[in-house]
């Protein structure tokens, strides 16, 4: 019998029936889509990935179905509207791929962005919104949209699914009266101050989506399944302001009480299924969230819309866990578990799960490096534990001549990555670690309680290196001879980089963020963080969490100034919480000594006097080279990988492994 078996029952939305609890998540298809509004290669490839890996229900994420009133470059996203014969031809090849797996697949149209439009893809049009309110990004007015261009919007979203029946998808989401994109903003009195019939009462702001559902099942009949995705609560205390979880605070948005009222009316409207997340582009960290938040954050929304509403509900939001999943499912949290960067992290998710093989599921992180990040500076969603994700047909694993050995020095990420490919491919890789463990950085990096995902991903690349059977040297140190001397075809050296010191006086009583992660320095009561980096800042919330009192000093202008790219959920997340835990910070200032409990950092023009029991420092890492430098022009085929070669993020660590051991 199948441990989570309750997972696997079909369940319907409307009269379609899905065949399991599992539905991915929405994420936007940057990069998925041709110049002419089609899903490219990529896209067919990436979504039919997740339909092999036993994903019951697909939603591709958001594409537009107007490109007139709302400018938006192309190619950004595909539009079911732009070039409909060409879109429904490329978009039938992935929806017969799909159902092959037994899948089905909505396709997710938006009615546009609004206030929340990013500036890239504005170009020099103004941004529209319900009201003259302020743009989300830029310092700009938003135009109101007229009655007529609303009504023009409308019969695009009929057009639009008209042409995704065509082209073979089972259903659609709109997107959404969800986290303050345009439709949103008509939806909450804060954005929309309208007196025309799109105004005033709840009823008059839900016209917008009220108009949309009746347009498409006018067009594409009552038994085509129309979803929602929905925020019954916004966290909103103002304009670019959100709260924080247990902050106290007067919601500016949409509260739970005319969550529930809303949600009561749009089903009555006719949306045969509620996607439930909360939060606003001006709360991003609930509707994107990061590792700072819990695990299964959306639940309590979710059993209210459960308990308010007799469609079914759709629950994300950190639900990776199978046994928080089941519990869900079983208890009315919701009827449907969605999963969003899981599936980026791991297309076979649910499969394994259906196997009782939880230990090989691949762990999503929460960084958003590879996806949120990636999709706001680059325009390209990816995954950065999983190289493979929206390349799984140009990163597909290369078939080998013949097996070489490879000789891996170091045991971080990067070495790990690099000997699960090469043994997935037939190679035979000798990985020498010298500590006891695998995992380098993410040892450290992972003690704090909201990094625990970066120790999972540690426990999952030693159980891929021992199911392959990859030949694991621990506690061994290796010197050039013995590269030198052994029998290998190529040597990939990832042995990665230490921490800068700074001698600063009381030297005893100054230590790297490693020490006091591990537990082998105590820091005292008073800290002070030298470094408002990535790592200081987590150093810094997890000392202030712990009841310490903490002083961060940087000397850029601002924190995090130095790390990308970073997802503003979480960048944005973990800045209000420096000051929300009483942690304080001081930027343009440099540490100059520390003697006698003082500590003596200077601005530009004034000296600081901080009093403390330790300084702790987090000024960043230098690579740890001097072993490739020794060899590298005496061994053939000799590579250097993570942060050896570059000091950077996890992902480049993982992609540039993954590249160089797939080359091999």
């Amino acid at each position: 019998m199948i441990q989570y078996a309750s997972l696997f029952e079909p369940v319907r939305i409307g009269r379609l029936q899905i065949k399991n609890r599992f539905a991915m998540a929405p994420m936007g298809p940057l990069g998925l889509s041709d110049t002419e509004g089609a899903f490219n290669q990529k896209g067919i490839d990436y979504y039919t990935a997740r339909a092999k890996g036993g994903t019951g229900l697909l939603i591709t994420g958001v594409t537009f179905v107007d490109n007139e009133i709302e400018k938006h470059a192309m190619p950004h996203v595909p539009c079911a509207t732009h070039n409909p014969v060409h879109f429904i031809r490329t978009a039938k090849e992935m929806t017969e791929r799909i159902h092959a797996y037994d899948a089905k697949i909505f396709l997710q149209m938006s009615g546009g962005f609004g206030r929340v439009t990013v500036p890239t893809n504005m170009g020099e049009y103004p941004p529209v919104a319900p009201s003259a309110i302020p743009h989300r990004w830029m310092d700009k007015t938003c135009r109101p949209l007229k009655i007529d261009e609303i009504r023009h919007i409308v019969n695009m979203f009929g057009q639009g699914a008209f042409n995704a029946r065509r082209a073979g998808f089972d259903g659609v989401q709109i997107h959404a009266v969800h986290e303050g994109y345009l439709i949103d903003q008509f939806a909450i009195s804060f954005f929309n101050h309208r007196t025309d019939e799109y105004g005033g009462s709840l009823e008059n702001r839900l016209r917008f989506a009220r108009q949309i559902v009746k347009k498409i099942k006018q067009t594409c009949g009552e038994d085509f399944p129309v979803t929602l995705r929905y925020s019954p609560k916004s966290f909103i205390k103002d304009y670019k302001s959100g709260a924080l979880p247990g902050e106290t605070f007067e919601e500016k948005g949409r509260d739970i009480k005319e969550g529930i009222e809303a949600a009561k009316l749009l089903v009555a409207y006719g949306y045969d299924c509620l996607d439930v997340d909360v939060g606003s582009y001006d709360s991003w960290w609930w509707s994107h969230p990061p590792m700072y938040q819990k695990k299964g954050l959306f639940m309590p929304y979710a059993r209210l819309m459960k308990e308010s509403v007799d469609v079914p509900v759709i629950c994300a939001g950190r639900m990776d866990n199978p046994v928080t999943a089941v519990e869900a499912v079983e208890k009315g949290v919701c009827d449907i578990v969605g999963l969003g960067r899981p599936l980026l992290a791991d297309p076979d998710y649910v499969n394994k799960v259906m196997g009782n093989d939880i230990q090989s599921i691949r762990p999503c992180i929460s960084c958003h490096e590879g996806c949120m990040g990636r999709v706001q500076t680059y325009s390209a969603l990816n995954c950065a534990v999983n190289p493979q994700t929206c390349r799984e047909r140009t990163a597909a694993y290369n078939p080998i001549l013949r097996p070489k050995k490879v000789m891996i020095v170091g045991g971080g990420v990067a070495g790990c990555e690099a000997a699960r490919v090469l043994a997935t491919r037939g190679h035979l890789p000798v990985l020498f670690e010298k500590s006891d463990r695998l995992g380098g950085n993410l040892i450290p990096g992972g003690v704090p309680d909201f990094k625990e995902d970066d120790i999972a991903l540690v426990n999952w690349y030693a159980n891929q290196l021992e199911t392959l059977e990859v030949d694991v040297r621990l506690n061994t140190r290796v010197d050039a001879a013995h590269i030198l001397s052994g029998s290998y075809d190529a040597v990939i050296i990832a042995t990665g980089s230490y921490p800068r010191i700074l001698s600063l006086g009381d030297d005893d009583q100054v230590h790297t963020a490693e020490e006091i992660l591990l537990g082998k320095k105590n820091p005292g009561s008073r800290v002070l963080v030298a470094g408002g980096g990535l790592i200081g800042c987590e150093l810094a919330l997890w000392l202030a969490q712990q009841g310490k009192q903490v002083t961060i000093v940087e000397q850029m202008e601002k924190l995090l100034a130095v790390n990308g790219p970073l997802c503003h959920a979480n960048s944005d997340m973990l800045e209000a919480l420096i000051p929300y835990n009483g942690i304080k910070v001081h930027t343009g200032t440099r540490i100059q000594s520390f003697r006698g409990g003082n500590a003596v950092c200077t601005t530009s023009d004034n000296e600081v006097i901080i009093h403390c029991d330790s300084v702790v420092l987090a000024v960043g890492y230098a690579p740890d080279r001097s072993l490739y430098e020794e060899i590298r022009f005496q061994m053939p085929n000799t590579y250097v990988l993570g942060d050896a070669r570059r000091v950077a993020n996890i992902m480049y660590a993982i992609w540039d492994a993954f590249e160089v051991a797939n080359g091999i």
